[in-house]
């Protein structure tokens, strides 16, 4: 699954992202690229508890 996530403007901040999804789902792949602000993400979690853990952490997909 893919999320745009404006706020993503930095390596610091793909690291965040990162950490807010592993922490739903430890084994996620995550490729998080801050120029497009794209996030590709492979998991068997659900998008939404995702998208919450992304929003909580501050970076909400849009």
């Amino acid at each position: 699954m893919q999320f745009h996530i404006e706020t993503m403007t930095c390596d610091g901040c793909a690291r965040g992202v990162t950490k807010a999804i592993q922490a739903v789902d430890p084994s996620a792949v995550v490729q998080a690229d801050p120029p497009s602000r794209k996030v590709e993400v492979t998991s068997s979690a659900q998008r939404a508890a995702l998208a919450e853990a992304l929003a909580d952490a501050g970076f909400a997909p849009t």
